[in-house]
């Protein structure tokens, strides 16, 4: 089923690293106070996405493979709300590059998920 030959060639987790810098390079400008709370939420969800499609893409089962790609799609969710908490605490001004990069990669795991699926109906 796999092309690749690492998690690293997939577009999909190369979009989400991009969004993991993104994120610590925006919240390195949040308040100290935010240091054990938003800060470390946001950098903990980012790194989620791109490390459960890391980890899932060596599972050898499709159930298995699915379930880490469902947690990174999770973790993708809880970051667009942190982005909008965010914005709304006033914390950020790339708002839009943030939700920009997050939509790319959140249509590139619908899509590989739903490549996966396929490839059990071929």
């Amino acid at each position: 089923m796999e092309k690749s030959k690492s998690f690293k060639e997939l577009i999909v987790w190369q979009r989400c690293h991009q969004f993991v810098l993104k994120v610590y390079k925006a919240t390195e400008d949040f308040p100290k106070t935010e240091i054990y709370g938003l800060t470390s939420q946001f950098r903990r969800a980012s790194v989620s996405i791109a490390a459960n499609i890391a980890e899932g893409y060596k599972k050898k089962g499709i159930k298995d493979k699915l379930r880490f790609f469902n947690i990174a799609q999770g973790s993708l969710e809880e970051c667009r709300y942190y982005i909008i908490l965010s914005r709304d605490l006033n914390y950020i001004d790339n708002e839009k590059e943030l939700n920009a990069l997050i939509e790319e990669a959140s249509k590139l795991l619908n899509a590989y998920c739903r490549s996966i699926l396929n490839s059990l109906n071929s």
